[in-house]
């Protein structure tokens, strides 16, 4: 099969020019998009529930219907051959996959081949859960679409410009050089768009250097200056940094061998703990939606009250220590489905940081929901303060063009 010879109408030829499909597959999820040469036009979709009897795709169409395909107990090779059929009538020049983790061989989009193929599996070590999905990812185009160029888009690359005094651990030097054991970081797509763009769309001159604060259930922090990453909060794995959904971020590395000394808890356990068991979860006992502890604190509900108090006052805390990276602080961008969507809880963080000079316009604040995009600083604020929609999908179809001489 190959996207070269097949159709499609005159109204999707002239909405859907040279488009480029990008995939994001997870653990049990696979997210895509196809998006025009000129970013006016996309196609979208969401296999989930992979591996389970409720696993289904839903995917909406050219023209915005939405569909919804039951694969019952599908795992990530089914889902991807009714994906692509889906979308082969589009013609698709190009693929670009989100891949977790390039450790430190890779420091912007390539090409894949089988170099590339090889590392990304090599590289499951440092990112069990995503990497072996996404190398299924390239398997699947490559036996459907052998003759489609697909580009690797690594969320770690865009930390690359980390310099070692970030990405460094005090560890001992052979672990570094022997077992590149360092700190990478994530969110690497979402941390380059929405800097980017409000380096494009802010009134200040000179040079930018951004905070930006990307916030759902995983979330990570980045220092940003003149488009390069200076530092970051997570590490070597997702896990450090922030209070996220699940994930407790940062804790004392003490906690493991305490752990087991007193409930024999083994590794694995307590790694499972950490990233599935704790965060906002593991504080209010009752949910990792922000939307639903919110709900639950607004009645009093105290643990609810403290797991809201702990994320917004590590992510302030957070965000203070990652501005001693930059060498000017223009302002701090929100990103992210908390970021973009919860104004209390945007302006409890900032008022973790008040010795900043930071004045928020509380009305404006509050517009901001729903993907839109705009800033809230009132007029005697120190910094920016910028909401700014994600778009991940966009930045790796932009990242796989750039790699291919498409650009």
């Amino acid at each position: 099969m190959s996207a070269a010879n097949t159709t499609a109408t005159d109204e999707q030829t002239d909405t859907l020019i040279r488009p480029t499909l990008v995939l994001n597959c997870g653990s049990s999820s696979i997210k895509y998009a196809l998006i025009s040469e000129d970013a006016s036009t996309r196609i979208e979709g969401l296999a989930e529930n992979l591996g389970l009897d409720t696993a289904r795709i839903k995917h909406t169409t050219l023209s915005g219907e939405k569909l919804e395909i039951a694969i019952a107990g599908g795992r990530h090779k089914l889902a991807l051959q009714k994906i692509l059929e889906l979308l082969e009538q589009y013609q698709f020049i190009a693929v670009g996959h989100r891949v977790v983790h390039g450790g430190r061989e890779y420091s912007e989009a390539v090409r894949v081949d089988d170099h590339v193929l090889a590392e990304v599996k090599r590289l499951k070590v440092l990112a069990p859960l995503h990497n072996p999905a996404n190398a299924l990812g390239i398997e699947a185009v490559q036996a459907l679409y052998p003759d489609v160029p697909q580009v690797a888009v690594f969320d770690t690359a865009f930390h690359q410009t980390m310099p070692p005094v970030a990405y460094r651990y005090p560890i001992p030097k052979a672990l570094y050089e022997d077992e590149k054991i360092r700190r990478y970081g994530f969110h690497g797509t979402s941390h380059a768009y929405v800097s980017n763009r409000a380096s494009s769309i802010t009134k200040a001159s000179g040079s930018h250097g951004w905070l930006t604060a990307h916030l759902g259930n995983g979330c990570s922090a980045a220092a940003v200056y003149e488009g390069q990453s200076l530092d970051t909060s997570m590490g070597l794995t997702p896990l450090e940094g922030l209070m996220m959904g699940t994930r407790s971020g940062d804790i004392d590395p003490g906690l493991h061998i305490h752990l087991k000394r007193i409930l024999g808890m083994s590794l694995e356990e307590t790694d499972k703990m950490l990233n599935s068991e704790s965060g906002l979860l593991g504080i209010s006992g009752l949910s990792n939606d922000l939307r639903t502890i919110e709900q639950a604190a607004s009645e009093g509900h105290s643990d609810a009250i403290l797991a809201i108090e702990m994320f917004c006052y590590r992510a302030g805390k957070y965000l203070a220590a990652l501005s001693c990276a930059l060498p000017e602080f223009t302002g701090i961008v929100f990103t992210g489905g908390i970021g973009e969507n919860s104004a209390v809880t945007r302006a409890r963080i900032l008022d973790v940081m008040r010795h900043f000079g930071i004045a928020v316009d509380t009305d404006k604040n509050k517009t901001l929901v729903g993907g839109a995009e705009g800033s809230f600083q009132s007029a005697d604020s120190a910094v920016e303060l910028w909401v700014i929609p994600t778009d991940e999908e966009y930045r790796i179809a932009q990242e796989t063009r750039a790699a291919l001489g498409l650009a």
